[in-house]
């Protein structure tokens, strides 16, 4: 199995007026700018089996942008991709055959310890993931063992891999 994790893109500020924390969208900028990462995603990356989301909209948002850039699958929410309960997005990932990839969508600092935990370490402050970016991580004996770090990229690298760095 591998297991593709990717941070949200940049969203409108905490407490910024009108907004709560489960509201709070992509900014303009960080749609565009994850449109492109997404297109540099898509040509490293065969369409994942599932694209699993955080059910807070600027998740949600960033998992829609990157099932476009694929073309497929449709994202699901999984309400503990937003509390941060590892695992039970664990026991949500094992719902998938050991040859699949699964793509999540969540926040910081929860993406860095899935990251971490998934490497069987705590260190994940090491692990931190900036807005928009994604790492690949190879699960041989499945979610319950140590697996491998394929790939750690930050959203400028992704662009790059689409082509349209400096747009």
């Amino acid at each position: 199995m591998r297991l593709l994790i990717v941070r949200h893109a940049a969203a409108v500020e905490a407490g910024t007026p009108g907004f709560s924390e489960e509201t709070r969208p992509l900014t303009p900028d960080g749609e565009k700018k994850f449109k492109i990462a997404a297109r540099g995603l898509a040509r490293i990356e065969e369409p994942p089996r599932a694209l699993l989301t955080s059910p807070l909209v600027r998740a949600r948002q960033t998992a829609q942008i990157a099932s476009q850039a694929w073309g497929r699958p449709k994202p699901k929410t999984l309400d503990a991709l937003a509390t941060g309960n590892l695992e039970d997005v664990l026991d949500a990932v094992r719902e998938y055959p050991d040859d699949a990839t699964v793509a999540v969508f969540g926040h910081e600092p929860q993406v860095s310890a899935l990251v971490a935990r998934l490497l069987g370490t705590h260190a994940s402050e090491r692990l931190a993931f900036k807005k928009g970016g994604a790492a690949l991580v190879e699960l041989e004996e499945g979610p319950d063992h140590a697996g491998r770090l394929i790939w750690f990229l930050p959203p400028g690298v992704l662009r790059e891999l689409a082509g349209e760095s400096s747009r």
